[in-house]
């Protein structure tokens, strides 16, 4: 729950019905993700549903943590013994993590979950450790339907039952859906952000997240050269959301070595924070020398970072938080980022690898008339079946060279993965 004053307020995550799913399977659940996602709501809620003898821990009980590492047995009679079911939460702060768990899923056989703010290091020490023991799902701010629902979930069904037939969605239905795809542009969709109604709280909460992520996360997992340089590097690249990254560039600014830039945005992936699209190939060898473009996974976090919270049509950047906000959509989705660009400049924002064939994308931040001669030319090399024109307009139709060309509104970016 989200205490919101003093009523507690639950977000439904899509995560949770794919945990629910996974409750009869012997293998550890692990969510990892950022700060302030929803992690431990998340876990409590679904403790709260378990019946059965449960136990819920927090390993930011320095006791508690220091007895899971230090005396793995120990702990286990305490702990683990007695119970069927058992949380960790904040395990990040274990210093032996895949070890001690090991000991015990394979000692008791016991149904465990575990959260984390983690970073890829510990992901994939746990991974090692706990082959074929394991689930790792990953949990990011609320995805724009997770939102919607949250707030006005008949509006959003009835909008996308409309789509769904390939009709147009009613004039006065989708004005309200932009208006909530706005607000989600502005303010992202961390949970705490989500359920405030106060702006000025909104920032301040935003605020406490970053401050938040450069104390706890940054300092006390990473060791990086220059706490100054590091923010200045988070100030440039929030600048040039959906840009390809000029890492020489990057490293004359913000006074940092070119491995230190690349180690330093290898920290913002592993924390959560951003997200590197790579460029479409067939040839898998040229697609890995290519730089690739750089996204945030919230636009609200990006959009403190450069001071700016101005409703998205005067906005100078509007084309820039658009395509970062349907960037955050595809991670949230699960699938990989990337784009497609070719010899001659021809570009596509993204590209969907799916059984069979890629799907491409194009985003504009205002009604799309056309689907442009870079899509165009994308369809005519690889002939997809379908091709996605996502912007502030209704929906459409046509077809190209044998291929089905949706427009389809902003808010509706989730049917794409269907």
């Amino acid at each position: 729950m989200i205490e919101n004053g003093r009523v507690k307020i639950y977000v439904k995550r899509n995560l949770e019905d794919k945990i629910e799913k996974l409750m009869d399977a012997p293998e550890i659940i692990a969510i990892f993700g950022a700060r302030q996602v929803g992690k431990t709501t998340l876990m409590r809620k679904i403790f709260e549903k378990i019946v059965g003898r449960k136990i819920f821990l927090d390993f930011e009980d320095p006791e508690m943590v220091g007895l899971f590492d230090e005396d793995i047995k120990a702990f286990s009679k305490l702990y683990v013994e007695n119970y069927e079911f058992i949380f960790i939460d904040e395990f990040q702060h274990s210093q032996t993590g895949g070890k001690g768990l090991k000991y015990i899923y394979d000692t008791f056989k016991k149904k465990i979950f575990i959260s984390g703010s983690s970073s890829l290091e510990l992901t994939v020490k746990l991974a090692s450790a706990l082959v074929g023991r394991i689930f790792i799902l990953e949990l990011y701010p609320l995805s724009l339907e997770e939102f919607i629902l949250f707030r006005t979930p008949e509006m959003y069904y009835m909008a996308i039952s409309y789509l769904e037939k390939q009709k147009e969605v009613p004039t006065h239905l989708h004005k309200q859906l932009l208006r909530e795809l706005d607000e989600f542009l502005v303010y992202g969709g961390f949970p705490r952000v989500a359920i405030e109604k106060t702006l000025d709280l909104r920032k301040e909460i935003l605020k406490n997240l970053y401050i938040t992520y450069l104390i706890k996360d940054i300092k006390e997992f990473f060791r990086l050269s220059s706490e100054y340089s590091f923010q200045k590097l988070i100030k440039l690249l929030s600048l040039q959301v959906g840009s390809l990254v000029n890492y020489s560039e990057l490293s004359r600014t913000a006074a940092l070595s070119l491995n230190e830039v690349k180690r330093n945005i290898s920290v913002l992936e592993e924390t959560y924070i951003v997200r590197l699209s790579r460029p479409y190939f067939t040839n898998k060898r040229t697609e890995v020398v290519k730089n690739p473009k750089i996204y945030f996974i919230d636009n609200g976090l990006r959009n403190y970072i450069i001071q700016d919270f101005r409703e998205p049509l005067i906005r100078p950047d509007i084309g820039q938080i658009v395509e970062n906000f349907v960037a955050s959509e595809i991670v949230k989705s699960g699938k990989e980022l990337k784009f497609w660009r070719s010899k001659s400049k021809a570009e596509v924002d993204f590209v969907i690898e799916s059984p069979g064939y890629p799907i491409p994308v194009e985003v504009k931040s205002g009604i799309a008339k056309s689907p442009g001669k870079s899509l165009i030319s994308f369809v005519s090399k690889y002939g997809p079946k379908k091709a996605f024109v996502l912007h502030r307009g209704n929906y459409s139709r046509r077809t190209i060279n044998g291929t089905e060309i949706l427009f389809m509104p902003l808010y509706a970016v989730n049917l794409i993965f269907r």
